[in-house]
């Protein structure tokens, strides 16, 4: 066997620590092998701070690895189990078109999974041929990215590579392989498939497991499977706050979409909300708005229900005291999820302290921006910059006594930090647009131009840096009689 020297060079340094789980959980898997892969793009920052030479990766031996050619030294490649409510009906899972190939050790000692996402079928794959078309995979790059950069937990896209073979969905697309890095893909749906399935000797070593990867603070605590699932629910509470900040819709919060970790993942049918509106959906197979914007805390609670009666073994002997432990903190995350957006949406206003009237000046800005129908980000964008034109919503008696109130809040605070410096730390200038996003796809499916992407991926690096170039990214799009929809790319 021949040993190309440039693998060698790339830096793989892989653990395998989930196939230390039983069986059960995973199951041996290779990638399919592609016919003539080509890198389309590659995160260099991602790859640097993973300890990965980029100019390695860029050459034939590095894209062989990122198509699933050619695996790296140390991998152990598997499909991972798991089960999940979809829609809120129970079925069995597990990654039916992606390929977990390790676990990375960057210099620094942190652990990220490194999965090939469209790398073929697996024995979960349920009919399904387990390859990914191009554009799903550029969209769960930039939207990944975008949502890293604007400070939320999430998983990352290090590259994408074309296969040179089509897929066919409703149409023969070209195919491709999306490398994603994540903390674990440890879901929710993982501890309902062992709970459903396994022993609560193998849901133990999952939940110990689990703290050992992501809770290390809690390893010596007495109760520590409750103290896991109330970790879980303060990670989660904190980021669907973040979501509701930055108007995003996940679209299909499944709970095999709900990591442990407490990072977004799978952007399938996924967006950014323009105009204002809780009611708000983009899924075309979320007809009755279960995931719409405004739901997403209350789908967020719901999951966690689910993964509640998943531990239920282990919170305690007595089911009724289980039942009753993991109730009282399911009941927590409401309370958890509106500090985190309280405080939020006051830095997003420029306020820096509490004041029982806070809530009130949020909600009638809100109501008077969905009255209006009046863009979410630019709203804000607006008023961080103090130029209150070019938006109905400034015209109006509501809003004009509304600023009255938000000034003489402001001059309430005491002396300290200047509120729009806190507001433009807090509100993003741009956010990927849906139309900028589909511009940048199409360019790069029909016409194998990656600039309009890489244009777009750059002004998104630094949502809040209010530069010039930013301008035009944050103008909407031309009315359209067509409401905008996305579609989960499988």
């Amino acid at each position: 066997m021949i040993i190309d020297k440039t693998i060698q060079k790339i830096g793989w340094n892989l653990d395998n620590s989930y196939t230390k789980l039983p069986s059960k959980f995973y199951t041996r898997t290779n990638p399919t092998p592609v016919s003539s892969p080509k890198l389309v793009i590659l995160n260099h920052s991602l790859a640097s701070s993973l300890g990965l030479d980029v100019e390695a990766l860029h050459s034939h031996g590095g894209i062989e690895i990122l198509a699933g050619n050619q695996a790296p030294e140390g991998a152990f490649p598997i499909a991972q189990a798991y089960a999940g409510h979809q829609f809120g009906h129970f079925t069995m899972l597990g990654d039916g078109r992606a390929v977990l190939i390790g676990e990375q050790i960057t210099p620094h000692g942190e652990r990220f999974d490194i999965q090939l996402k469209g790398s073929g079928r697996t024995p979960y794959s349920r009919g399904g041929d387990g390859r990914a078309v191009l554009g799903p995979m550029l969209r769960e790059y930039i939207i990944s990215e975008a949502m890293d950069a604007l400070g939320i937990p999430t998983t990352r896209s290090l590259a994408v590579v074309t296969t040179g073979e089509s897929v066919i969905r409703e149409a023969v697309l070209p195919g491709a392989v999306l490398t994603r890095v994540a903390a674990s893909h440890i879901r929710v749906g993982t501890f309902e498939y062992i709970a459903e399935w396994g022993t609560i000797e193998e849901l133990k070593e999952l939940a110990d497991y689990t703290i050992k990867r992501h809770y290390p603070e809690i390893e010596t605590n007495k109760d520590r499977y409750i103290s896991l699932f109330k970790e879980v629910i303060k990670r989660q509470a904190s980021l669907i706050a973040k979501w509701q900040l930055v108007g995003f819709i996940h679209g299909v919060m499944n709970t095999d979409n709900m990591t442990i970790s407490g990072e977004t993942i799978d952007y399938g049918p996924c967006a950014f909300m323009d105009a204002y509106n809780p009611a708000t959906v983009f899924s075309s197979i979320d007809v009755y708005g279960r995931y719409a914007y405004g739901n997403q805390p209350d789908i967020a609670a719901w999951n966690l229900a689910r993964l509640a009666e998943a531990l239920l073994p282990l919170l305690h002997s007595d089911q009724e005291v289980a039942i009753k432990l993991a109730q009282d903190a399911v009941s927590d995350f409401y309370e958890l999820y509106h500090c985190n957006w309280l405080s939020g949406m006051r830095a997003k206003l420029g306020i820096y302290d509490e004041d029982s009237e806070d809530e009130s000046l949020i909600e009638n800005l809100l109501n008077i921006m969905q009255k209006y129908n009046s863009d979410y980000t630019n709203t804000f964008r607006a008023l961080t910059l103090d130029k209150l034109s070019d938006m109905v919503l400034f015209e109006t008696v509501e809003f004009a006594q509304w600023h009255e109130m938000w000034q003489k809040r402001l001059d309430r605070q005491k002396k300290g930090i200047s509120p729009y410096e806190l507001m433009l730390r807090s509100n993003p200038a741009v956010i990927p647009r849906n139309h900028r996003v589909e511009e940048a796809l199409e360019a790069a499916m029909k016409q194998g131009n990656y600039r309009v992407m890489e244009r777009l991926l750059n002004i998104l690096s630094n949502p809040f840096a209010y530069s010039p170039e930013q301008n035009e990214y944050s103008a909407l799009p031309e009315p359209s009689a067509k409401p905008y929809q996305t579609f989960c790319g499988t």
